[in-house]
C-alpha cells in the first residue's frame, strides 16, 4: 500500500471557540479532542480508566497514532485540553457532549450501545440547558432515540455526527475530511455542530439522525464488499493465469470504479469493518431485509483466509521441499495489527491467517513493530505463536516467511540477510511490499495474493 500522502495541518486557531466535552479517549475520542483542541475549541476530555486519564494529563499518548502526540503536548500547553476521570467530571459548562465510546460487536452481530446508555444515565441530569449530545460512536440506527430517552432532558438535542477516521491515519481525516456528515432533526442544530469545523474546507452533509447513522455502517459495509470482490478476483487471476495487478489496473482505470480499495491482501478487518457490516446485515434482517450480499461478503472474507493461510502451509510443504516430514512447518511472520500504523489488534486478517497456521501444527514466530509478547497474549490468549523482538530473529531457520501487515519498516529490511537467517527461501507477501525483483536475483521462491 502505497504511504499516505502528507498534508499541512491547518493554522492552531485562537481560544475564541466552543466548550466540548469529549467521553471516551480512545481511537476516535482521543483524536477528536486533540484535534478540537487545535481548532480553537476549549475541550474536557474524560474517560474510565484512572490510568490513561492520568497518562494523557501528562502528555502520554495511550494507543499508537502517528500525530496525535504533538497535538496532545501542544492542547495540553495551550490550556485548550484537559482530562478529566468519568462523564460527570466533563460535561458541565459543555454546549456539545461528544460521546466516542466503544459499541463492540455482540455475539449474534449486532452492536452493544450499554457503555453509550450508561454515559447517557450519567451525564442526563447535568447537561447545561440547550446542549447538544453527538453521537461520534458508530451506532445502531435509532441509537439517537435511546440516547434522547436515557438522557430524559427535552431540551437537549441529540445529533449523530459518524466518524471517518482510519487508523493510522486518523490525524490527517480529521483535518483533511472527504466530508461532515451531521444528522439532526432541528436543522439549526445541525448548523451549530457543523460550525465546530467550519476552519476546515470540505463538504458537509445535512441529514436526519436516521440517514446519517445509516450512511456510517453502509460506507464500510460498501468497502468491505469492494474488497472482498478484489481478493476473490485475485484467486480467480492466480487459478486462470492472470496478473491481478495488471487486471486491477484495468479495471480501476474506468472511473466508475476507480483505484481505491482495489489492492488484494489478507483480508479485511479491524475494528470498524467486521462490526459494520454485521450490524447492517442484522439492521436489515430486522426490518425484515433479507441482506444477501453482505452475508456473502462476511463468507468470502473468511473463506480468503483460509486460502491465504493454505498458500503459506503449501509454500512450505516438506514433501516438495526435502525438509524434514516429521518436523513441523515452521513459519516466520511479520505482522499482527490489521494495518500499519497502529496497534490495534482487533479483527486483525493477520490473527485469523496465525490461527488457522497454528491450528494446521505450524510452529509460528512472529514480530510486529508495536506489538510485544504481553500485547497479543493480553488480547489473544489463545494464539499460539511465539513473539520476538526483531525481523530476523523470527525467520531464523523458518521454513516460510509471511508478510501480513504493510508497515513500512518490512520495505526496507536488508532481504540479502533474511535470505541468509531463512532455513528456506520462500516468502508469501499478502501485502505485496517487498521488492520482487530483488527476491528473484537472492533465489527466493516469490509468492502474493493475485501474483503469476
Amino acid at each position: 500500500m502505497a504511504a499516505a500522502t502528507t498534508r499541512p495541518l491547518p493554522p492552531a486557531s485562537d481560544p475564541t471557540g466552543e466548550r466540548v466535552a469529549v467521553i471516551g479517549a480512545g481511537y476516535v475520542g482521543l483524536t477528536t479532542a486533540v484535534g478540537f483542541a487545535h481548532l480553537g475549541h476549549d475541550v474536557v476530555c474524560a474517560d474510565i480508566d484512572p490510568d490513561k486519564v492520568a497518562a494523557l494529563a501528562a502528555g502520554q499518548v495511550t494507543h499508537h497514532e502517528p500525530g496525535v502526540a504533538d497535538l496532545l503536548a501542544a492542547g495540553l500547553a495551550s490550556g485548550r485540553l484537559r482530562f478529566v476521570h468519568g462523564a460527570p467530571a466533563a460535561v458541565g459548562g459543555a454546549r456539545f457532549v461528544y460521546l466516542c465510546l466503544p459499541t463492540p460487536m455482540l455475539g449474534d452481530g449486532r452492536p452493544d450501545v450499554s457503555a453509550l446508555l450508561d454515559v447517557a444515565d450519567e451525564v442526563g441530569a447535568l447537561l447545561e440547558p440547550e446542549a447538544v449530545v453527538v453521537n461520534k460512536s458508530t451506532v445502531p440506527v435509532g441509537a439517537h432515540r435511546l440516547v434522547g430517552e436515557r438522557l430524559g432532558r427535552g431540551d437537549v438535542a441529540v445529533v449523530s455526527n459518524p466518524e471517518f477516521l482510519r487508523e493510522g491515519q486518523a490525524v490527517r481525516d480529521f483535518f483533511h475530511p472527504d466530508r461532515i456528515v451531521v444528522g439532526a432533526d432541528d436543522p439549526d442544530v445541525a448548523i451549530a455542530v457543523a460550525g465546530l469545523f467550519s476552519s476546515l474546507s470540505c463538504p458537509v452533509v445535512a441529514t436526519d439522525p436516521v440517514s446519517a447513522e445509516t450512511i456510517k455502517y453502509a460506507a464500510n459495509a460498501f468497502l468491505a464488499t469492494k474488497l472482498s470482490f478484489v481478493n476473490s478476483l485475485a484467486s480467480v487471476c492466480e487459478v486462470v493465469g492472470a496478473d491481478a495487478a495488471d487486471v486491477l489496473v484495468g479495471i480501476g482505470s474506468d472511473p466508475r470504479i476507480g483505484h481505491d480499495f482495489l489492492r488484494p491482501g489478507p483480508g479485511w478487518g479491524g475494528s470498524c469493518f467486521p462490526k459494520d457490516v454485521a450490524a447492517l446485515l442484522h439492521l436489515a434482517g430486522d426490518a425484515g431485509f433479507d441482506f444477501a450480499l453482505l452475508r456473502a461478503v462476511i463468507d468470502a472474507n473468511a473463506a480468503h483466509f483460509d486460502r491465504v493461510a493454505a498458500k503459506v502451509l503449501a509454500a512450505g510443504d516438506p514433501a516438495s521441499s526435502g525438509l524434514d516430514i516429521g518436523a513441523p512447518l515452521r513459519v516466520a511472520a511479520w505482522g499482527l495489527t490489521f494495518k500499519a500504523e497502529t496497534d490495534d489488534l482487533r479483527q486483525s486478517p493477520a490473527l485469523e491467517i496465525l490461527g488457522r497456521l497454528a491450528a494446521a501444527g505450524a510452529d509460528v514466530r512472529v514480530y510486529d513493530p508495536v506489538i510485544d509478547a504481553h500485547r497479543l497474549a493480553a488480547h489473544a490468549p489463545d494464539l499460539d505463536v511465539e513473539v520476538v523482538a526483531d525481523p530476523y530473529a523470527a525467520c531464523a531457520g523458518a521454513d516460510v516467511l509471511v508478510v501480513l501487515t504493510e508497515w513500512d519498516e518490512f520495505r526496507h529490511v536488508d532481504l540479502a540477510k533474511v535470505a541468509d537467517v531463512l532455513g528456506a527461501r520462500r516468502v508469501v507477501d499478502t501485502r505485496n511490499v517487498l521488492d520482487r525483483q530483488a527476491l528473484v536475483r537472492l533465489g527466493f521462491r516469490a509468492d502474493n495474493v493475485g501474483g503469476r
